[in-house]
């Protein structure tokens, strides 16, 4: 360990007080926080310069929670139901109607029937599939702005790598570097994931680890809905024989080196050593990060606004990081993508699954978040995304991705789905776009998932299109799509 310049004994470990050659030797192999916090720190700052696009909504966001739900949930049975159409096509829920005189609900969703004048629907998300249409693939666009580059005959792609695009949330803390001791970006309660597939378009990829997103996954299994309440953060915990003052006291260390070896503060200067410890440093002694993660100590009303199971914790901690200052939260479904149950890939037994499980899941949770967001005020500069990968087959019972699918199941469908997007500017109570009479194809404004990263991007004042080199020095556009500004007021 460092040894700490001061009166010998008091309040430090080691009895001898002043700095030897050998302290400062061991300056380049160890640190008290390590080093790779702080360089996360220094390398963020590296942003460049934005250009100032202007128009609707630019650089009203100062922080986002996407709410990515991961399986691709059927728009036909959650917000754009139809009426008049075939049996096969027809969802088995009634519809419900919203705030929003004339757009309607399935039953599925009476919470959110009641908040949609706080967010904009887009009901012509769409694209056209590069190779199968399997989750990872769709996931990995999504998430990226790009399609990948291998897909196996199975239909599951190659393990992440240092090569892929980055997350977007990588990318938005990258060019917004943090300006609070917060953790930047947060991935919780469990990975991006298809079958053997853990994680594919969902850390920095070739902008390196130190973007990557503090991932915040609790033991137990995806059906456990109290895992939230073992969360462990022991990384961001002080030690219990390192009280904040002596750990504020080692810091002064770097004083006396620059005092005494006016050669190495030469060699660093402009590299500004001192901001990015201080930021890691700041980061552990706060306590920020550590307080929001205590969702124990909200109200029990707002305990039961969200619903107290695993998706609904998570939605209540996006809200509680995202006031302690961190820039972007991504709630990933807590089910597997291609799995039964609780998630979203409904092949068979759709109208049991929804209506059980997933359906008030989602109801509770992303209606409690907009209201809750609302409410404090945070609405306004907290951009809020809800949007799987795709949605689901018009027709019930058929195959368009090789899987099987019984006569209350439907298969993959990336042609038409919903999204909704809220907060920041973005117009209230408003439906963008239309899906024609079975929900097939967009008839009016589609937009593709390139476009809705670009609108994000676009909402943090920052160019769609601004070049980053990748893992072989090549310039690439963060998205190659151009923001929907219609979508804000």
């Amino acid at each position: 360990m460092f040894r700490i310049p001061g009166e010998k004994g008091k309040d430090v470990c080691d009895s001898a007080a002043g700095v030897t050659r050998r302290d400062v030797l061991r300056v380049g192999g160890a640190g008290m926080l390590g080093l790779t916090l702080g360089e996360m720190f220094r390398l963020r700052a590296h942003a460049g310069d934005m250009p100032n696009l202007g128009g609707p909504g630019w650089g009203k966001a100062k922080s986002v929670i996407m709410v990515y739900l991961q399986g691709g949930p059927s728009h036909l049975d959650l917000w754009d139901p139809k009426e008049n159409v075939p049996d096969n096509v027809r969802s088995a829920f009634g519809n419900i109607p919203t705030k929003i005189p004339g757009v309607q609900f399935t039953e599925i969703l009476p919470n959110l029937a009641k908040v949609n004048d706080k967010f904009t629907m887009i009901r012509s998300m769409s694209y056209t599939p590069n190779g199968l249409f399997n989750h990872t693939a769709a996931i990995y666009q999504m998430m990226t702005g790009y399609t990948t580059d291998k897909v196996s005959p199975s239909g599951q792609l190659e393990p992440p790598s240092p090569k892929d695009f980055p997350n977007f949330g990588s990318q938005l803390v990258r060019l917004r570097p943090q300006e609070e001791p917060m953790l930047p970006f947060v991935m919780l309660p469990r990975p991006l994931q298809e079958s053997n597939v853990v994680g594919k378009g969902g850390s920095a990829g070739f902008l390196g680890k130190s973007f990557d997103p503090y991932t915040l996954y609790p033991s137990g299994d995806d059906m456990d809905m109290e895992k939230m309440a073992r969360i462990k953060i022991d990384d961001l915990q002080l030690r219990p024989d390192v009280f904040s003052v002596r750990l504020k006291r080692r810091a002064r260390l770097r004083d006396a080196i620059n005092a005494q070896m006016p050669t190495i503060d030469e060699a660093v200067k402009g590299y500004d050593l001192d901001e990015y410890y201080d930021q890691a440093l700041n980061l552990i002694v706060s306590g920020r990060a550590r307080e929001a993660f205590a969702i124990e100590q909200e109200k029990d009303s707002t305990r039961e606004l969200y619903g107290r199971n695993t998706f609904g914790d998570s939605c209540l901690l996006a809200r509680r990081l995202v006031e302690a200052g961190t820039r972007v939260v991504e709630v990933i479904w807590p089910k597997v993508a291609n799995s039964d149950n609780h998630s979203w890939d409904h092949h068979t037994g759709l109208t049991q699954r929804m209506k059980d499980q997933s359906g008030p899941m989602l109801d509770k949770g992303l209606s409690g978040l907009f209201e809750d967001l609302d409410q404090r005020g945070m609405l306004d500069d907290t951009l809020v995304v809800a949007v799987g990968e795709f949605g689901r087959s018009p027709e019930k019972g058929v195959s368009t991705s090789g899987n099987g699918n019984s006569a209350d199941g439907r298969d993959h469908w990336p042609y038409c789905y919903t999204s909704v997007i809220g907060g920041a500017g973005i117009k209230r109570g408003y439906v963008h776009g239309k899906s024609d009479k079975t929900g097939s194809g967009p008839l009016e404004d589609p937009v593709h998932p390139g476009e809705l990263l670009a609108t994000i991007y676009h909402a943090f004042g920052i160019d769609p299109e601004t070049m980053v080199m990748n893992h072989l020095n090549q310039p690439r556009e963060l998205v190659k799509a151009k923001a929907v500004t219609k979508l804000f007021a």
